[in-house]
């Protein structure tokens, strides 16, 4: 079935189970098929009609995955592995939402869920043990256990731009891509924002539109993707090493296989012995880590970093042919490169090269309203038919903070990160017991492989799960003293880098008002995989576990 199953058959489902999911994505999906292995019932509410988060909200044009399909690929099931067939190395959005879909069919997962409904507050009653989660659609669930599975980048960011009403054409946002195709043919069209958004939908726009307007924020730093189509031979002997691969990839900083960290610093090779290795790499292209793993040292040694922004810089100077608009897409100097999110494009900056493309430099000429017409700037007026907002998310807490998450003592989610998101291992946050999260801030998250990020946080969870049952426990909270260390960790290690150094979303810096934090976890992907393990080991350390409540049981688990 590629369809959502119809009301009449969510509504049959029961309210109380053992474990709530909020959101139906990539992580949604895979927490509901462990639970089922474990003979535990869940509950997932999606805000969406169907499967799919990322790939179901981002439709725009020219959307597609930066890692390598092969490996942006679910590693639970061999079966999945085997049946399904990539077309491309970086595989677009629309062949990304038919995998969902297909996973969710071949597993039946839809079942256990519930779209078209936006959870709206959370709530945990400490003398029950309950979390009860209501709706946007009038339902109220109960469950022992939340899983947040409401995805790092997906509460889109439209800023207060005033006038938008008076704009008599049409507008989007990438983040919520009308279903619908939309044609831009013989139109005016205005973009703003030039990240990794932005710099996939731009040349496939001005191929359609009669013309097209940048409107640039910050210039950004993008690679070839070099992408191709993908040989069913290729993935064959992909999927008959991938056990491999995965050992290897749980050995690596990004859980990535295939990109062997640099060997050598600068210094090790002359200026023409350096450039001629990055044009190497450039015509290599790939994955957004292409240039930053050239020479060792480039996210903590400015020197190092400057000698790989400048041959991007000397790229950009070399492929667009208009001087002045070439040095409008240069980065800015004290930007080093990796501190925003590094994209990878196909013919981004040859864009800049059509008769019916313009930029506009947008911190110099800032936009002053919006008009019947067109935006205005602050030194001219631009006439369009439609306007794409390409101005990102309030990543890693706008969706979880959207949510009025609380307990019966007073305890929120909004009070805990008022100062700043902080949270143990981007697991659980300090004084909110059995809600989890996926991809939390202070996990790799956004700076790894996002499904094997996924794989191993819901293992993990259903692990504790697991031992808590087989101890007659019911309750597992954060301890307060372990958060506040994890919180401390990952900011030394962050600010031991330069990447909090640009204002990026990474840092929050794209959201007005929110607290300056660098929420990911930048030690990488195997040392904390390796303090997981630890901690597990250790009767998970940092976890206070208990019996609470008075009269509710532990959920059964399935005996293998």
């Amino acid at each position: 079935m590629s369809q959502t199953q119809d009301e009449s058959t969510t509504r049959s489902q029961p309210q109380r189970v053992d474990v709530l999911v909020v959101g139906m994505g990539f992580a949604g999906m895979y927490i509901l098929y462990c639970l089922r292995q474990r003979g535990l019932t869940a509950r997932a509410f999606e805000a969406g009609s169907d499967v799919g988060g990322t790939w179901y909200w981002n439709r725009y044009p020219g959307a597609r995955v930066d890692v390598d399909s092969v490996q942006y690929s679910y590693n639970f099931s061999d079966e999945l592995t085997q049946e399904w067939e990539w077309s491309e190395k970086f595989c677009a959005q629309p062949e990304l939402l038919r995998y969902a879909s297909f996973v969710a069919d071949k597993f039946d997962l839809r079942r256990d869920a519930k779209f078209n409904t936006r959870v709206t507050s959370a709530a945990f009653d400490k003398e029950t043990n309950l979390w009860t989660l209501e709706t946007d659609q009038g339902d109220v669930a109960t469950a022992p256990y939340c899983i947040m599975a409401t995805g790092s980048l997906s509460t889109p960011y439209k800023p207060p731009y005033p006038g938008i009403d008076d704009f008599a054409g049409d507008w989007y946002h990438t983040g919520t891509w009308p279903h619908e195709e939309v044609s831009f043919a013989g139109k005016r069209v205005g973009i703003i924002g030039t990240g990794s958004t932005g710099i996939q939908a731009i040349p496939v726009v001005a191929e359609e539109g009669n013309h097209l307007t940048v409107f640039q924020r910050t210039a950004q730093y993008t690679t070839p993707a070099r992408n191709r189509p993908m040989s069913p031979d290729e993935q064959r002997e992909f999927n008959e090493h991938r056990d491999e691969w995965i050992r290897e990839m749980y050995h690596t900083f990004n859980a990535m296989t295939g990109y062997p960290l640099p060997t050598k610093s600068i210094h090790d090779d002359s200026p023409e012995e350096r450039r001629d290795f990055f044009e190497k790499r450039w015509e290599i292209g790939g994955m957004p880590q292409a240039m930053l793993a050239t020479y060792k040292g480039v996210n903590v040694d400015m020197e190092t970093n400057t000698v790989v922004a400048d041959f991007v810089r000397d790229k950009i100077r070399e492929i667009v042919k208009d001087p002045e608009v070439a040095e409008r897409l240069c980065p800015p100097t004290d930007m080093p490169i990796g501190s925003k999110r590094p994209p990878i494009d196909t013919d981004y900056y040859e864009t800049f090269n059509r008769d019916n493309v313009s930029l506009v430099d947008i911190k110099k000429t800032p936009i002053e309203r919006f008009t019947e017409k067109g935006i205005k700037t602050a030194d001219a007026e631009y006439e369009l038919d439609a306007i794409i907002f390409a101005t990102g998310f309030d990543a890693m807490t706008g969706s979880l903070l959207a949510i009025d998450i609380q307990t019966s003592d007073g305890s929120s989610l909004k009070q805990a990160w008022s100062d700043g998101p902080n949270s143990f291992l981007g697991l659980m946050v300090a004084g909110l017991p059995n809600l989890f999260t996926i991809n939390g801030p202070g996990s790799p998250s956004v700076k790894a492989n996002m499904i094997v990020m996924i794989e191993h946080h819901t293992d993990w969870i259903m692990d504790l799960i697991d031992y808590l049952a087989a101890n007659d426990l019911n309750r597992v909270e954060a301890d307060e003293d372990a958060q506040s260390n994890w919180v401390e960790h990952a900011r030394e290690v962050a600010e031991a880098t330069l990447m909090p150094v640009a204002d990026s979303w990474y840092v929050g810096s794209n959201i007005p008002g929110k607290k300056r934090v660098y929420m990911p976890y930048f030690g990488g992907f195997e040392k904390y995989w390796k303090l997981c393990v630890e901690i597990a080991a250790d009767g998970y350390r940092g976890f206070k576990l208990s019996r609470s409540g008075t009269k509710e049981a532990p959920p059964s688990v399935a005996a293998e």
